[in-house]
């Protein structure tokens, strides 16, 4: 019996095995310990999947191959949006734009063109549309 093949002659993609579904839960689970350490202040630089990779005792090239099979995007996407997602809870506490920068292992400029690549706006002025929001949501009222 012959494998089946897509009109074009190729044939169809496979679905992830379980051991790639493993090598991926890894992943994420090595990626938010590592952004807890970065917002606990633990981990003093970036995650690099070549580090991943040799935790998990595999190549890097497998691994980075293992992501984009299972979750559909590369891992160094994945990675850049649970930092977005860190940086915009981090963004709603008081601490200074510079600090949480720096906390990321960015430097405020790259920061902050790394954040408005995602939002389209600056970290700037995503605290102060989150502080209008709050500020809309949440009107005093006026005591004479």
């Amino acid at each position: 019996m012959k494998p089946l093949k897509h009109a074009s002659g190729a044939r169809p993609a496979s679905r992830p095995s379980f051991r790639q579904h493993q090598i991926t839960g890894q992943f994420l689970a090595r990626l938010d310990q590592h952004l807890t350490d970065l917002r606990n202040g633990v981990a003093q630089h970036s995650l690099e999947i070549r580090e991943v990779a040799a935790q998990l005792f595999i190549h890097p090239t497998h691994l980075s191959n293992t992501i984009k099979e299972v979750l559909g995007k590369p891992a160094c996407l994945v990675y850049e949006e649970k930092l977005l997602q860190l940086a915009k809870e981090l963004l709603e506490g008081p601490q200074p734009v510079n600090h949480i920068a720096f906390a990321l292992d960015y430097d405020p400029s790259n920061f902050t063109r790394f954040f408005k690549r995602f939002t389209g706006i600056t970290p700037r002025q995503y605290r102060n549309e989150l502080l209008y929001r709050h500020a809309a949501e949440n009107p005093e009222k006026d005591t004479i």
